[in-house]
């Protein structure tokens, strides 16, 4: 019994602290994230993974428009291709 657990306790523990400090702040940072996708709205700004900054026109199921310049160039973007939303400071 005693050599079973000596072999079993250390795989046991190794798990747990992978658990706590990869599994669980993951999961936590894709929920926060699917959050902030699912409150997008009109009007807002935000940043897609390849940089481009816009302010939200239209707002689909799955894609938003984005409008990037001071020319109102619009682009089509898929929701999972927006990294974050930009937090402006109300003046």
């Amino acid at each position: 019994m005693q050599a079973i657990l000596s072999l079993v306790l250390p795989f046991a523990l190794m798990f747990a602290l992978m658990y706590f400090l990869l599994i669980l702040p993951e999961k936590k940072r894709t929920k926060k994230y699917n959050e902030m996708l699912t409150a997008l709205a009109k009007n807002d700004e935000i940043v897609t993974r390849g940089g481009i900054m816009g302010k939200i026109i239209i707002v689909e199921d799955d894609y938003v428009i984005i409008e990037t310049s001071a020319e109102r160039t619009k682009i089509k973007i898929a929701k999972n291709g927006i990294a974050t939303k930009v937090n402006k400071v109300e003046q």
